[in-house]
């Protein structure tokens, strides 16, 4: 049984369990790395080049914790999920990144997800990372059916019951606070805001102090993207719709605050954070934006 190790870091948020399905379904063994910590972090700055953001050195952390555990590493290249809507450049990048500064990694199955091509290149690379692990090509279509149903099961789940990409994947519920408590929107990806690491545990220290948290994962993904409309008209970002989308939404519905947390140095997120700040000031809602690095 081939065993695939599968980063706990960027798109690991939207994605892990159609990838888990996607997998074991065709036989493999799935190995996740641990949650970000001190040296997996410290592992990925040492790896980065000067302008590498924060999330992608704690992504080559990641693939450094997984190098004795796997046969493969799973390391999709995203770069469009929707006509002239397009991903970071180093999101695009990364599997060539991770083959260039981890030479020490186990092969990388890197599918090009880019809907821009069309359908027949999705599929093409879709099967042709199947074709890794068996030559059935029912089994193949199967693990793929099963796939989508697990991501849109998964989405649906958290935008349904109002919980985050932890408590969907770990099966658990959101907590209970007090019903006259503030409502904080906390706006940022999802590598960001449920790494408890970089992020300072800065949900769970919310949650503790009796606080209401939402965020752009508990709103419908067209929810988001009509919100995003209304805002900027049609989103050049692949992910504009979690920072853009979530903050007007939430501006619109009501809430008492907005926490908008980004990366230094990324210049997409620099853009929309500016927008949405500007947005809130003709709202009068307070807004607090934080800027998280290495140090």
């Amino acid at each position: 049984m081939v065993t695939v190790g599968i980063p706990r870091a960027l798109l690991y948020y939207q994605y892990y369990p159609a990838w888990k399905v996607f997998l074991e379904k065709l036989g493999a063994k799935v190995v996740v790395s641990a949650p970000t910590n001190k040296s997996i972090l410290n592992s990925g700055v040492a790896r980065g080049v000067q302008d590498t953001c924060l999330p992608v050195k704690v992504f080559f952390g990641h693939i450094v914790s997984l190098v004795d555990k796997c046969d493969v590493m799973f390391v999709p290249a995203v770069t469009s999920l929707g006509k002239k809507s397009y991903n970071c450049s180093k999101l695009i990048g990364l599997p060539n990144m991770a083959r260039a500064l981890i030479p020490e990694s186990p092969p990388i199955l890197a599918p090009e997800i880019n809907c821009e091509k069309g359908r027949y290149n999705l599929y093409r690379s879709i099967y042709g990372v199947g074709r890794y692990f068996t030559s059935n090509p029912f089994k193949l279509k199967r693990a793929v059916e099963e796939a989508w149903a697990s991501n849109l099961d998964y989405r649906g789940k958290m935008s349904d019951e109002g919980i985050t990409p932890l408590q969907a994947i770990d099966c658990k519920l959101s907590p209970d606070v007090n019903p006259s408590s503030f409502t904080i929107a906390v706006i940022a990806h999802p590598y960001i805001s449920y790494d408890e690491y970089i992020s300072h545990r800065l949900i769970p220290q919310l949650q503790k102090k009796g606080v209401k948290v939402v965020t752009p994962e508990m709103v419908s993904p067209e929810e988001l993207d009509a919100a995003t409309r209304r805002l900027v008209g049609v989103p050049h970002w692949l992910f504009e719709s979690e920072i853009i989308g979530a903050g007007e939404y939430y501006m619109e519905t009501g809430v008492d605050g907005i926490i908008i947390t980004s990366a230094f140095g990324c210049g997409p997120d620099s853009m929309m954070l500016g927008m949405v700040q500007h947005r809130a000031r003709e709202l009068s809602i307070p807004i607090l934006p934080l800027s998280l690095d290495e140090h």
